[in-house]
């Protein structure tokens, strides 16, 4: 059977299997699960491809709910990355269940592509995108060493082949100060509340003068106890955004220039800590990229290669994009006007334009990795791409 044929058949299989992988889909809305607690969306994942003949290794990287599903033994090695984490309090607002089943989906209609022409295929669980970047913490540990090309799709509210994704790491400060009654004798007092909102003023004025996609934004998560007292502590929560490395750590030495100017002024003591977690940029490898558009496009979804009114954000896909060449398309679901990370679109993705947008993702997936394991050149220029990228 040549590619084409084979293509024609990986559809009719996902079409075959629209009501268990929407069933799957649903079940993980249903059933949200935070970071690092994702136990019964990886084990009915696992589940799944098991009874679809994968291979499966539960708890991989030390991560209890990663895990690793392999079919075949050859090379190419081609990566299905699935996402099932859920948001504290909005559940599957950034419509990881999607990815997931879709991930899936894929990955057993594929199955007939490494029958055919060799290689192997591995949906790869990667837990806690949201919060922690469990990506980074596998990447480190070993979980893509071997890998050949990297895909996922993930749901928005624009179709388009590549996407911006800005570095980011995550900063905790505190400030100490020293209580005092307000109205009593408030010269005794170190109001460590005042220079966590000296912090945000100054970093409001840094903002005037920051590259256009960079972003710093953070929130007060302890600010005093009682207003009639000068409050001893304050601590906050600040994300610092870039869309190149190298800016991103230019810009955390300003943030932090921000903070210690505040306990200067106010007397207070700075304590911070960087996350040992960093979001990388994605680098989008256009050979695949441009594969995925042609296979999406036969699907009779439009789908631009580039989209510059998409907007951009953060993702641990962006440390895997740096070790083997990876592709994160967006899949619409939902009108422009709905906003990630919201109630809206958390019921998108339980939606019908949603299990139209998981079965075309888990639908282009697997005909991408026909293009691939049928003509081996193209992993090659895709590895070559990349290389010419460092």
């Amino acid at each position: 059977m040549d590619a084409a044929r084979l293509k024609t058949s990986v559809i009719s299989e996902v079409d075959n299997r629209r009501q268990e992988l929407s069933e799957l889909s649903l079940k993980i809305h249903a059933n949200p699960e935070t970071a690092f607690q994702e136990k019964k969306a990886a084990a009915w994942l696992s589940e799944y491809l098991k009874g679809n003949g994968f291979s499966i290794e539960n708890g991989i990287c030390g991560l209890e709910t990663a895990f690793r599903a392999s079919y075949g033994q050859d090379s190419p090695v081609i990566a299905l990355l699935a996402e099932y984490d859920a948001l504290p309090k909005l559940g599957h607002a950034c419509g990881h269940n999607l990815i997931a089943a879709s991930a899936a989906g894929a990955g057993v209609a594929a199955r007939s592509a490494v029958d055919r022409f060799g290689g192997s295929l591995l949906v790869i669980g990667t837990p806690a995108e949201e919060i922690y970047g469990g990506k980074i913490l596998m990447a480190t540990r070993g979980a893509f060493d071997g890998v050949d090309v990297a895909m996922m799709i993930h749901p928005g509210v624009r179709n388009t082949a590549t996407i911006r994704i800005l570095a980011c790491q995550t900063l905790d400060v505190e400030f100490f100060g020293k209580s005092a009654h307000a109205a009593a004798r408030p010269a005794e007092g170190i109001n460590a509340l005042e220079a966590m909102i000296q912090s945000f003023n100054a970093i409001n004025s840094l903002r005037q003068h920051i590259k256009d996609r960079a972003r710093i934004h953070g929130i007060i998560t302890d600010g005093g106890e009682a207003a009639n007292i000068v409050p001893a502590h304050s601590a906050g929560q600040f994300i610092v955004r870039a869309e190149e490395d190298a800016y991103l750590d230019e810009l955390k030495e300003k943030v932090i220039k921000c903070f210690a100017g505040a306990a200067t002024a106010t007397g207070a003591r700075l304590e911070y800590r960087w996350a040992e977690v960093r979001y990388a940029s994605l680098r989008n490898n256009l050979t695949l990229a441009r594969l995925f558009r042609r296979n999406m496009e036969a699907l009779g979804r439009r789908m631009p290669l580039f989209d510059p009114k998409a907007s951009f954000g953060s993702t641990d896909m962006g440390n895997v994009s740096q070790l083997v060449p990876s592709i994160h398309p967006s899949i619409a679901i939902a009108p422009l006007e709905v906003l990630g990370h919201s109630a809206e679109f958390a019921s998108a993705a339980i939606s019908e334009a949603g299990m139209r947008g998981m079965l075309d993702g888990a639908k282009a997936l697997a005909m991408t990795v026909v293009d691939l394991l049928a003509e081996p050149a193209v992993v090659a220029k895709a590895k070559e791409e990349f290389g010419r990228g460092k």
